[in-house]
């Protein structure tokens, strides 16, 4: 069914319809993704298979730098999507999320009525204009909702915002549409794919999590590791590949501030080729380790467990 819903002016500012799923199975979802340079686990396809197929939105946490923000950006790509991010923040409000009104030209158009009018119908009619399209300007969450393309909606590090916003994400994940008080509902003419990522650095609402699939991402296992290498820096050799990726898997068993992302992984592998080297030996890892390890205290500790002193 056609769900109309109309503004307070009885404009109508939305029509909710069907759609296809835009993945046929869960080996189209890893083919797909695979051919845009990500490598999904039967897992991971899964869940984005379903989060399609049901209109669900899905919440993909994990620890910084195991690919959460990737497989949005996959997604769309494989997809043919555009991408609409909404990068959060502590201190992110509804301005920066859903939609402000562009306050300097209300003002203008007020002060050029004011000129014009005569009695209180002139004002009702200038009043009833600064609250109209003209003066919107729609954030992400907004945007998404308005758009008739494919869309990805990436709400990236939720876990950042205050809990404030999570209730700002309610009506937008559980409807698809958002209430702008002065103009009606806007309820999207086709769903976005939505995903939501957090680094875990706080609990979030379990309101927000039921409307939510759950995907929880960590860092690959070796195998993995060595084929994602493998798609992104191709020139390395099967060898170095090999000895890169152990000794990252030997970063990430100490106790770190930080332990090494896939992405910086990659970075090693990229920077050793640009060095023109072909092994990885004491000299080369003390040399390079600051691509992989960002805060002294983990380079020092990873030196003395490694003995490259």
């Amino acid at each position: 069914m056609v769900r109309r819903i109309r503004g307070a002016q009885g404009r109508m500012l939305g029509v909710s319809v069907p759609q296809s799923p835009q993945f046929g199975s869960v080996d189209d979802v890893v083919e797909r993704l695979a051919g845009v340079g990500y490598l999904a686990s039967t897992g991971v396809a899964t869940t984005v298979y379903l989060a399609d197929k049901l209109g669900k939105p899905l919440l993909v946490e994990g620890p910084a730098g195991v690919g959460k923000t990737e497989l949005a950006k996959a997604v769309a790509e494989a997809t043919g999507s555009g991408l609409v991010r909404l990068q959060c923040y502590e201190g992110i409000d509804e301005a920066r999320a859903l939609y402000e009104w562009n306050h300097a030209k209300q003002l203008l158009r007020i002060t050029a009525g004011q000129s014009t009018s005569q009695g209180p119908e002139g004002w009702d009619a200038t009043r009833d204009d600064v609250f109209s399209e003209e003066f919107l300007l729609p954030r992400p969450l907004l945007t998404a909702i308005r758009r008739s393309d494919p869309t990805v909606l990436l709400i990236d590090e939720i876990d950042k915002a205050d809990v404030e916003v999570e209730g700002l994400l309610l009506e937008v994940l559980s409807d698809y549409q958002v209430s702008i008080p002065e103009m009606g509902t806007v309820t999207a003419t086709r769903r976005p794919f939505a995903l939501l990522t957090s680094n875990s650095t706080r609990e979030l609402s379990e309101a927000l999590k039921r409307r939510c699939l759950f995907l929880h991402l960590d860092f690959p296992d070796a195998d993995l590791e060595r084929r994602i290498v493998a798609s992104r820096v191709p020139e390395l050799t099967e060898s170095l590949t090999e000895a890169l990726v152990r000794t990252v898997r030997v970063l990430r068993a100490m106790e770190l501030r930080k332990a090494p992302s896939v992405a910086e992984t990659i970075d090693w592998g990229r920077t050793l080729l640009a060095l023109g080297l072909d092994t990885l030996d004491d000299e080369t890892v003390r040399s390079t380790l600051g691509v992989v390890l960002k805060h002294q205290s983990d380079a020092e500790k990873a030196a003395v467990e490694l003995r490259l002193n």
